[in-house]
């Protein structure tokens, strides 16, 4: 696929940034993050170069689920700001370049969304068959998603006698999406945030919202995505819709549909699943062994890389004593896990704020093929909060200086929506003002890595292979196009390795250009290539014909 053709698929390059507005910068000092403040730091967003900004939920909310507990579809929480404050937060992003997805929660509502107020007062009501009710509580019906704090998942309302299926927590009430007025009523919820001028949306626990255990079994599941891609294609022609799709790879391909007719974009779970096992290992045959196995998809659609997010890092796709060797190694403590399944630790103490595995990692990130995600915070080596308790330790304010609430508010601490960590990752040491400031800094490389990530295409659009280095530490893949090749070599190994790599029979006359470290070439000879790695070392190379300039 040539430029010209892949130039409107701006999701499959895009470098998206995630962030709470709560949580990221407080303009008037009430405590809470609000919109103003998000849009006066745009400009920090930017310089980073990130190209696509996802926001968490900011509708009204009794925010029991962070947010995720919506009381209105078509407007702001008040807390945060309103709808024209919203509209020139979009406008500012646009104009430096940046399109904005928004988090589009329909799995459920709030259990005070006036839908479910009115459904609950009687059978009667129009709005009864908007979610699924059963007379008896169905066999089999323990809560997987939230064990140990939701025991099922159906609710007796003694109003009407009768059972509600919820998923998630018993507040958040599933919709009935086999019904054809709930569909009507969110293809109006996403008219409403397009022409807003919302770029597209990520979609929560897809698996879920399509086919909810306990729900009856529809025909086609996934005739609602194939819907909703029709109607954003139609309302907005270069709209994306991410999904969140916590399956093995073979399992996800269902949910791209046919040649994008279902979600452009999934998260890759088992990829980022298999880093951390590489990790633990100091071995790169398990990340190795996904990427060797994971799908080819159409051109048009793509997946989204990840390290961290808001949630638990899952660790559901793993085999059991797999699971169990990560634990050990990265959440020891049994309170830096949670479900059985996930840990709630941001990326910098669980690796031990070791500034080369941290700076690997990262460079995976960028360097893999796929859309790469951060999750606000990461960029500055953020921590986590353990005393906040499962996922609210990893979801606390931005760290904009080492002042006062780490800068975030000048409020009182108490009217913060949570604390700031105190430890070796707070504001003290991890802070956007002295990182911009420092050309060492974790922020520095995250920038230079995303900067060189946008000015090499071939990253994200070549052919993906791996390369045979002869040492299980180290991982080397490349990938092509017609215009240029690109090569990346990550050691997995504390200790310093040298290896050696045969590169395509195309590199007989050409370079590898050093893509990180400026004025540095290396000429193969006969094919090959010998390279010096220390421990945790990240290489990446630019390979051109000798005449031909190098992109950077």
């Amino acid at each position: 696929m040539n430029a010209a053709d892949r130039s409107d698929l701006w999701w499959r390059t895009a470098v998206i940034y995630c962030l709470d507005i709560e949580t990221f910068f407080d303009s008037d000092g009430d405590g809470v993050g609000d919109i103003v403040g998000l849009t006066q730091r745009i400009d920090y967003l930017a310089e980073l170069g990130v190209s696509c900004l996802w926001l968490m939920p900011f509708q009204p909310t009794r925010d029991l689920d962070d947010g995720y507990d919506i009381t209105d579809f078509y407007s702001v929480d008040p807390r945060l700001g309103n709808l024209g404050e919203l509209v020139e937060l979009l406008r500012v992003a646009h104009d430096r370049g940046i399109r904005v997805i928004v988090d589009l929660v329909v799995n459920h509502t709030s259990d005070r969304h006036p839908w479910f107020r009115s459904a609950r007062r009687s059978r009667d009501s129009k709005y009864r068959d908007y979610y699924i009710w059963r007379d008896t509580r169905p066999r089999g019906s323990r809560n997987t998603v939230f064990p140990g704090e939701e025991t099922s998942t159906w609710e007796h309302d003694p109003k009407t006698g009768q059972y509600y299926l919820h998923s998630f927590y018993r507040h958040q009430p599933d919709l009935n999406l086999a019904n054809p007025q709930v569909r009507e009523e969110i293809a109006r919820i996403v008219g409403f945030w397009m022409a807003m001028g919302v770029d597209g949306f990520r979609l929560d626990a897809v698996p879920f919202l399509i086919a909810p255990p306990g729900a009856a079994n529809e025909a086609d599941p996934h005739s609602f995505l194939r819907e909703l891609h029709r109607f954003v294609m139609r309302r907005q022609g270069e709209a994306a819709l991410l999904g969140e799709v916590g399956l093995a790879h073979d399992a996800q391909l269902d949910y791209f549909g046919t040649k994008g007719t279902e979600l452009d974009l999934q998260f890759d779970f088992a990829t980022a699943e298999a880093v951390f096992l590489s990790f633990v290992r100091h071995d790169a045959r398990p990340l190795a062994d996904v990427l060797r196995a994971r799908p080819i998809v159409d051109a048009s659609q793509g997946w989204a890389m990840f390290l961290r997010n808001h949630d638990e890092l899952t660790l559901e796709l793993l085999e059991e004593d797999e699971r169990q060797e990560v634990f050990t190694a990265l959440a020891p403590d049994e309170r830096q896990r949670v479900y059985g399944r996930g840990i709630v630790r941001r990326l910098a103490p669980m690796l031990h704020g070791d500034p080369r595995s941290l700076r690997m990692a990262y460079s995976l990130l960028f360097s893999l093929p796929g859309a790469p995600m951060l999750f606000y915070g990461e960029e500055i080596g953020m921590g986590e909060l353990p005393a906040l308790g499962d996922r609210a330790a990893v979801r606390t304010p931005m760290q904009w200086e080492n002042t006062k609430n780490g800068g975030f508010s000048t409020a009182r601490p108490s009217k913060l929506p949570r604390s700031i960590p105190e430890d070796g990752y707070g504001p003290a040491h991890a802070n956007a003002h002295d990182q911009l400031r420092d050309p060492d800094s974790l922020l520095a490389t995250i920038r230079l890595l995303i900067s060189r990530y946008r000015a090499n295409p071939e990253i994200a659009w070549g052919e993906f292979s791996l390369i045979d280095t002869g040492d299980p530490k180290v991982l080397a893949h490349m990938a092509v196009t017609d215009e240029a090749t690109f090569i990346a070599v990550h050691n997995f190994g504390e200790d310093a390795c040298g290896i050696e790599l045969a590169l395509p029979s195309t590199s007989e006359d050409g370079e590898l250009i050093d893509l990180l470290h400026e004025d540095s070439t290396t000429t193969p000879e006969r094919g090959k290539v010998r390279l010096e790695l220390e421990g945790y070392a990240y290489r990446w190379f630019r390979l051109v014909a000798p005449a031909a300039p190098a992109l950077s």
